[in-house]
């Protein structure tokens, strides 16, 4: 919220979703999901853009309803209680942080070797994933004024160079090379890849963040919540379009980690490739930047003591040091222990669980009255997101066999860390007060 005491408008709060969901993984993954979706690429984004908005359904319900910056987790201990599966998903949401640091973390080593006209290897990869997330942890000695001016101008560029990479390439996509394909190998590559890039879309949730903070909430967190996830759709199946219209399959997937750089070569040239190599850097670095100080610190805090900040100020995420370090420490044993692919994947997953269980929150809460929706609307959400979790599933025994292991070993070990700690210190998640809307509480559905 702004010092002054102004709310965020609409078209602000959009700009904060986007500004989050346009981050790393449209530059780290497109190689990737070149590879899986093949010129059904474009297709596989508008896939997993409408599984997007119908998750996005339950959000904005729910945030005409409940009026907290607590968010997923205040949607789901109003639906279904406190308990071990909710403490367990307040550990799995801070996980998807941690995951995250890793997919960011692998993806700048990505762009950034090839720039300084190095070879990609396991241990020049290395070396640059554990330097890039300690120099953002060490920003953390210089407060979060530092890090908030970082992010504006990070993010500024990085927005820049994606309409830049897009309006020039339009011109000359060659038509034959993005039509799509749909025999069962083009069908079951658009479906994997669409379950594999539902992470692009996770960002949208944090307006329910900061509805507390939203001018007029009841009418623009779930305007923001559309408006967000259609324009990053539009923005990556853009940028999908131009890349596979541009550079031949083989190339994109040869250049497998920088390839949406590799793609601008085609329009632009040398200068192209330095281009975009440049904006991935920065757009990698604000991805890593507001999770490692945002995201995660609010998550850890949560899992470890029940409740919330009041407010989610840049302010308050230094309020829990450790989970700072502890986040960046495991992001680093994944970005060094698991492939591109098997961490998206991974991460992948986790967020379908929590979407999963806001989905089936907001249909116990319809049924008792207590939010907006239509029953059938959210039934039909559920077993779509239910089905892309259980294709994913498939695409890792497939594919990905360690990173399956490394999925269900987490959700194991994030239900036995939550036993362990719930009786160990009978932490419980406590509910915030929030502000129901007038009309509402008239109101029944």
């Amino acid at each position: 919220m702004d010092p002054s005491g102004k709310k965020i408008g609409l078209w602000e709060a959009v700009a904060l979703a986007v500004g989050t969901m346009i981050g790393a993984s449209i530059f780290t993954m497109l190689g990737l999901g070149a590879k899986i979706a093949g010129h059904n690429l474009p297709f596989a984004f508008v896939l997993s853009g409408l599984l997007a908005f119908s998750v996005g359904y339950s959000y904005a319900s729910l945030g005409t309803r409940i009026v907290s910056n607590a968010g997923p987790i205040e949607f789901i201990v109003r639906g279904i209680g406190d308990g071990l599966v909710t403490g367990t998903l307040a550990i799995l949401m801070w996980f998807s942080y941690v995951v995250s640091i890793a997919l960011f973390a692998k993806g700048f080593a990505g762009y950034l070797l090839p720039l300084l006209g190095l070879s990609i290897t396991p241990f020049g990869s290395g070396v640059v994933e554990v330097l890039v997330v300690a120099a953002f942890t060490a920003l953390n000695f210089f407060g979060a004024r530092a890090v908030g001016r970082a992010e504006f101008w990070i993010v500024l560029v990085k927005l820049s160079v994606l309409g830049f990479f897009v309006l020039l390439g339009i011109w000359s996509v060659r038509p034959e090379w993005i039509l799509p394909r749909f025999d069962p190998a083009g069908v079951r590559g658009m479906l994997f890849a669409a379950a594999v890039f539902f992470l692009s879309y996770m960002g949208f949730g944090l307006i329910t963040n900061a509805s507390e903070d939203i001018e007029d909430p009841e009418r623009n967190v779930p305007r923001a919540i559309y408006l967000s996830i259609l324009v990053v759709g539009l923005v990556y199946v853009g940028v999908a379009v131009v890349a596979v219209g541009n550079l031949p399959l083989a190339e994109l997937v040869r250049a497998e980690d920088y390839a949406l750089a590799e793609a601008a070569k085609p329009f632009l040239g040398r200068f192209g490739y330095f281009l975009v190599s440049l904006g991935a850097l920065f757009s990698i670095s604000s991805a890593l930047n507001a999770t490692l100080y945002g995201g995660a610190n609010v998550a850890y805090a949560l899992a470890r003591d029940g409740h919330l900040p009041k407010a989610f100020e840049r302010k308050v995420w230094f309020g829990a040091t450790e989970g700072l370090y502890a986040t960046a420490l495991l992001g680093l044993f994944f970005a060094l222990f698991l492939g591109l692919g098997g961490i998206a994947a991974v991460t992948s997953s986790v967020f379908i669980v929590i979407y999963l269980f806001v989905i089936f929150s907001h249909y116990r809460l319809w049924r008792r009255g207590e939010a907006p929706g239509r029953g059938g609307l959210v039934l039909l959400a559920f077993v779509l997101v239910l089905s892309t979790f259980f294709v994913l599933q498939y695409y890792q025994y497939l594919h990905q066999p360690r990173a399956l292991v490394t999925t269900w070993v987490t959700f194991a070990a994030a239900l036995l860390l939550e036993a362990l700690y719930r009786g160990a210190t009978g932490r419980r998640i406590e509910l915030r007060a929030v502000r129901v809307p007038r009309a509402l509480l008239r109101r029944r559905w």
